[in-house]
């Protein structure tokens, strides 16, 4: 009996204690250890241990590559205005989008969505610093524009090899979605493919598609394989309901020469044919069928290359440069392959009989509508 009682006590005693806490009685810290008897101390919670190395199992070629690419990606601010009533001009609202510098002079790539068509734009660079940027050139056929500011010691980002790049290899994005308030933001995701086409009609520039999140804010920025190298610049996604993971970047290597023209010339220089037309694809959305596969010359543009060629209204070109030409991508390729002033050869047909004609490419005039991979060229 006494050894019962002795039980009952004991478990009383944890009671009030338990009691005494809930019930405002002050208690020292108390609690019973597993054989019953008092400490009288805490146990203290495990601190973080201190190191001044990162284990290689988080110090991942991502983490590697942001480091490196990061400090070179840049948020663009452009300010959009308005004419009031009394014409003067008000501030309506900004856009912000990124861009990434690749040159020490200051030059710093961007879409040319981002910077519209301003002149001049804030750039706000990693280390919270911003500085005015001017556009020095833009392209609206690629999207791609660059800017320059004044600025020393500055981070820049290292060119990769776009056409080097395999499907399923890691691909990490950085840039500043929604505004800087996320600036420097790195999303991770693959190559999901190549060489695809969005938008337009014959566009001719094949872009990379990606999962790695791509938000509004994250058009110009970085996109950035496993060795920390830039290998596309940020460019669209594919924004619908149920539709996730579908971003494109311009891949680096086609933006090279781009970028060098805005640089030397404030535009891009490019060949053209003075075209205007339908491809099938494009005719059958007329109602029109086209007997050959080929490009069918709806309008020439006056004095230019195919106008001083003899070619007219109904024609359907076949080949150029001796490559079939069934569509405008196809069309496009073989273009992107010549220089203005280049002579090729050129095949079409006019009422069922065959011809062969020699054109020598133009120069294709700014803000013209032909050579725009909507149905001319």
């Amino acid at each position: 009996m006494m050894q019962r009682k002795h039980i009952i006590t004991a478990a009383a005693a944890v009671v009030l204690i338990a009691v005494g806490v809930f019930g405002g009685f002050k208690i020292h810290d108390a609690f019973f250890t597993p054989s019953g008897t008092y400490n009288g101390t805490v146990n203290q919670l495990q601190e973080p241990s201190k190191s001044d190395s990162i284990s290689d199992a988080r110090n991942t070629a991502v983490v590697q590559a942001a480091k490196k690419v990061s400090p070179a990606v840049v948020g663009i601010t452009t300010k959009v205005y308005n004419r009031d009533m009394f014409n003067r001009k008000v501030l309506v609202g900004e856009g912000v989008g990124s861009g990434v510098i690749f040159d020490k002079a200051g030059y710093i790539v961007t879409n040319n969505h981002v910077v519209g068509t301003a002149k001049t734009v804030i750039v706000s660079l990693a280390d919270g610093q911003s500085t005015e940027g001017t556009v020095v050139g833009r392209d609206e056929k690629t999207d791609l524009a660059v800017v320059k500011i004044k600025m020393d010691n500055l981070p820049v980002a290292e060119f990769g090899d776009s056409d080097s790049l395999q499907v399923g290899e890691p691909a990490i994005a950085i840039g500043n979605p929604l505004g800087l308030e996320f600036q420097g933001t790195v999303t991770v995701g693959v190559i999901s493919s190549l060489n695809r086409t969005i938008g337009a009609e014959g566009q001719s520039m094949k872009l990379i598609q990606t999962d790695a999140a791509i938000n509004p804010g994250n058009s110009g920025g970085a996109l950035v394989d496993a060795d920390g190298k830039v290998i596309g610049i940020n460019s669209a996604k594919i924004s619908k309901e149920g539709v996730e993971g579908l971003g494109f970047a311009i891949p680096i290597n086609a933006a090279r020469p781009i970028l060098q023209d805005l640089i030397q010339n404030g535009k891009v220089v490019r060949p053209y044919l003075g075209l205007y037309g339908l491809d099938q694809q494009m005719a059958a959305r007329f109602g029109m069928r086209l007997n050959v596969p080929g490009i069918y010359v709806y309008k020439v543009a006056a004095g230019g290359p195919l106008d001083q060629a003899g070619l007219r209204h109904g024609d359907v070109i076949l080949k150029l440069d001796g490559t079939d030409v069934k569509d405008f991508s196809a069309l496009q390729s073989v273009m992107d392959k010549h220089n203005v002033g280049d002579s090729v050869s050129l095949d079409y047909t006019r009422n069922g009989s065959d011809h062969e004609v020699t054109v020598v490419l133009q120069e294709s005039p700014q803000n013209d509508s032909s050579d725009q991979g909507d149905g001319t060229n």
